[in-house]
């Protein structure tokens, strides 16, 4: 049995862990073995292929984004592009593919499903917003990465008694805002599941300036206020036709400044938050991931998702997976916020 797997959408620390668990695990197995599509969805329509041996997977557990590259090709916008990628891995040779990635690639291996091409996907996205599973490769470490920022940010905010606002990733789900300001303590959150006034955040922050503190604000890039719309960053639309968000922590901080004179400072992660090592958790939930998904090749149960529910690891549905998208919960939203403003 040949198996393809493709890394399609956004990098992420621990898609290396992925996809060298599924070429060990594919190695171990009876007359199995595993070659790799560049660049997602383009490598199975041009049929732009490379062998994936152990060599080739030889010390990438620790590496940041993918060995294979990634790109936001979307098939099934194209004129008969489901079957252009049957197609292509027919004349690949492959009988089955592991699709990694998030909502957009998993929709469009969905499709794939839908349409009889043996497909198993595999959840990643640092941004955490699939559903059917606990967690996806890459958030722990957008987390820890967002943390640290604002652990940082904390000290020179507090040395010139000045508002910082920190822009973190997040479209349309706000867990990495939430998780990030949790675990740095910060003032304020602002996510794209709870329209905010501008009002409401200057009077947060001027409570926290009375007690002497440095207030620390973190926003989602697709928090909305509640007078306006989602701040676009002018570069347009991607091939699945998101526009690209990015701005709202500089809107937020002119209009802070216009309103309450307060003249705080933005920060944006951005792509910082995609970057660099994985952390433990995200090796040990790529490899896991990796894992399962060969079980699925080889038990042929096609158009599953690896998912994680508790400590276990189980097979979802794509259909589930990408039915909607994982937002975060108003109960919890009140539940933290005695915490932040």
């Amino acid at each position: 049995m040949r198996i393809g797997v493709l890394t399609g959408g956004g990098d992420c620390p621990g898609l290396n862990a992925v996809l060298r668990a599924v070429v060990l695990r594919a190695a171990a197995a009876p007359a199995a073995e595993v070659v790799g599509f560049r660049d997602g969805w383009r490598g199975p329509l041009d049929v732009d292929v490379r062998p994936l041996g152990r060599d080739d997977v030889a010390g990438i557990l620790d590496r940041g984004g993918t060995i294979l590259g990634s790109s936001r090709t979307n098939p099934v916008g194209m004129d008969g592009g489901i079957d252009r990628v049957r197609e292509g891995l027919a004349a690949a040779g492959c009988d089955a593919l592991i699709a990694i990635g998030g909502e957009d690639t998993l929709g469009v291996a969905h499709a794939l499903a839908e349409a009889g091409v043996p497909v198993v996907g595999v959840p990643k996205t640092i941004d955490n917003d699939l559903s059917a599973t606990d967690i996806t490769v890459g958030h722990d470490t957008a987390v820890g990465i967002a943390t640290e920022a604002v652990d940082r940010l904390r000290t020179t905010a507090e040395s010139h008694h000045r508002t910082m606002v920190v822009e973190v990733m997040g479209r349309h789900a706000g867990w990495i805002a939430l998780r990030a300001a949790l675990a740095g303590g910060a003032d304020a959150l602002l996510i794209p599941e709870q329209a905010f006034d501008v009002d409401d955040v200057l009077a947060r922050c001027g409570a926290v300036r009375e007690e002497g503190r440095a207030p620390i604000v973190v926003v989602a890039e697709g928090a909305l206020p509640v007078e306006g719309e989602a701040v676009l960053s002018g570069g347009g639309t991607d091939a699945f036709g998101h526009v690209q968000l990015g701005g709202v922590g500089a809107w937020l901080a002119e209009e802070m400044t216009k309103r309450g004179g307060q003249e705080p400072r933005t920060v944006v992660l951005g792509h910082t938050q995609r970057g660099g090592t994985p952390t433990a958790y995200d090796r040990i939930l790529g490899t896991r991931y990796g894992l399962e998904a060969v079980e699925a090749v080889l038990d042929e149960d096609w158009g599953a998702m690896i998912a994680l529910r508790g400590d276990d690891i189980l097979r979802s549905r794509l259909a589930e997976g990408v039915g909607r998208l994982k937002t975060v919960p108003p109960e919890m939203i009140a539940g933290f916020s005695s915490l932040l403003g």
